[in-house]
C-alpha cells in the first residue's frame, strides 16, 4: 500500500493542480478517472497491440482503452454514447488523450479495439497486475465468495439432451462394473487453475436462483462469480454460464486468488456447502466458514466467533452491488462471453483502484 499511498499524494498534490491549470476544473468522476489510470500504468500491458511498422498505423490503443476506462467511469450506456460525450467534454477528451474532436476514432475502431482486447483477455490481466502489485505478499483477512447474475441481450445457446446408453442384453460378466464419471468438485482438487476454469461451462444460457426471501428468479445470460477482501475489494473473478451452480467455481476461485493473495478465513453462503470445498480450503491452509444447507440433515448455527466473522460476508453483495448499480454490471449491451466478460471486467477494475484509495483515506 506504500507505493499507492505514493501515488495518490503525487496525483493529489501536483498532478491535479497542474491539470487544472491546462483543462480548467475537474469534476468528481474527471478526478477519479485520473486516480484510477494513473494507478494502473496501462501502457505496460499494450506491448502486444503495438504498430510493427507494416500497413496503415493504427489509432493509439493507449487512447482507447483510456477510454473504455472512462466508459465505466463515466457510467456511459454504450460506446456510441460514450464517443459522443468524449467529443462533446474538452477536458474528457484530452484527458483520454486525443485534443481535437476529429482525433476521436470512429465507433468501428472502438468495436475493434475492444474485441481485441476481450480476445487477449486484456481487463482480467490488468485487474490480476493491480492485485499482484499493492496487495500482493499482504496478509488478507476474509476471502468473501458469490456470484450474481449477468443479464445479457442474447439468444441462449439449445441444450443438447444427453442420449442414454443402450443397454447391453445379457447378464453382465462376473466382476464387471459400469465406469462411474467423477463430478466436477471430485476432480478440480487435482487440476490446475487453468484445466478447471476451460472446464466450466461459458455459453450464454438461463439461470434461476432463490432471493433472501425464497422467491425463485430466472434470468437469461451468464453468472460472474467474484472473490471480494476486507474492505470490499474485488481479488478474482470469473464468468461462466448462468446455469453453473455456484460450487463449481468455488475452488477454481480459491486457486486464482491464492496465487495473487494470502487470506485466512474463505466465507460462503449454503450453496458452497459441500465436502471437497471445505476439504480445498483446509489444504490451502484457510479455515472456511460455510453456511450450512439445509438439505445436508439438520439445520446447524455456528459459533459465536464464527458468526461473527461470517457477517464479513456482506462484502461480496455491496461489490456485486456497486457493479450493477454504477459500472455497467446491470446495464450489459456486447454480446458474447469474451466481450461480457472484458466490459464487466473495466467496472471490476475502477471498484478495485477505488476502494484500494478509499483504505488510504
Amino acid at each position: 500500500m506504500g507505493i499507492l499511498s505514493g501515488v495518490f499524494n503525487s496525483i493529489q498534490k501536483c498532478l491535479f493542480p497542474v491539470l487544472e491549470e491546462e483543462i480548467g476544473e475537474l469534476t468528481g468522476k474527471q478526478k477519479e478517472f485520473i486516480r484510477v489510470v494513473e494507478a494502473i500504468d496501462l501502457e505496460k500491458y499494450l506491448w502486444e497491440f503495438r504498430w510493427n511498422g507494416v500497413g496503415r498505423k493504427r489509432k493509439s490503443r493507449l487512447s482507447l482503452l483510456k477510454a473504455f476506462v472512462a466508459k465505466s467511469v463515466f457510467g456511459y450506456q454504450n460506446t456510441k454514447i460514450m464517443i459522443e460525450n468524449v467529443k462533446g467534454n474538452p477536458a474528457t477528451r484530452r484527458l483520454c488523450g486525443w485534443e481535437r474532436k476529429c482525433d476521436v476514432p470512429s465507433e468501428p475502431t472502438f468495436s475493434r479495439a475492444f474485441e481485441e482486447f476481450a480476445k487477449s483477455e486484456l481487463p482480467q490481466k490488468i485487474h490480476e497486475g493491480i492485485v499482484k502489485k499493492y496487495l500482493g505478499g499482504k496478509l488478507v483477512g476474509h476471502i468473501s465468495r458469490d456470484s450474481t447474475a449477468i443479464d445479457a441481450r442474447e439468444k441462449a445457446i439449445k441444450k443438447e439432451k444427453p442420449q442414454k446408453e443402450a443397454c447391453k442384453k445379457g447378464r453382465a460378466k462376473k466382476g464387471e462394473k459400469k465406469p462411474v464419471e467423477l463430478r466436477r468438485l471430485e476432480v478440480q482438487h487435482s487440476r490446475s487453475l487453468k484445466e478447471n476454469l476451460s472446464d466450466l461451462p461459458k455459453p450464454c444460457d438461463y439461470g434461476a436462483k432463490y432471493d433472501s426471501n425464497g422467491n425463485k428468479m430466472t434470468w437469461r445470460g451468464y453468472k460472474l462469480h467474484i472473490d471480494t477482501m476486507d474492505g470490499d475489494i474485488p481479488i478474482s473473478a470469473h464468468l461462466t454460464s448462468a446455469s453453473v451452480h455456484d460450487s463449481q467455481v468455488a475452488i477454481p476461485l480459491m486457486q486464482m486468488s491464492h496465487e495473487r493473495v494470502v487470506s485466512l478465513y474463505d466465507l460462503m453462503d449454503s450453496a458452497y456447502d459441500a465436502p471437497e470445498i471445505r476439504e480445498f480450503s483446509a489444504k490451502l491452509n484457510h479455515v472456511a466458514i460455510i453456511d450450512y444447507n439445509k438439505r445436508r440433515g439438520e439445520a446447524k448455527e455456528f459459533e459465536p466467533a464464527r458468526k461473527l466473522r461470517y457477517n464479513e460476508r456482506s462484502a461480496a453483495e455491496r461489490v456485486n452491488s456497486n457493479l450493477k448499480d454504477n459500472y455497467g454490471g446491470g446495464n450489459v449491451r456486447v454480446q458474447g462471453h469474451e466481450k461480457v466478460f472484458a466490459h464487466l471486467m473495466f467496472g471490476i477494475i475502477v471498484i478495485t483502484v477505488n476502494q484500494l484509495y478509499n483504505m488510504l483515506l
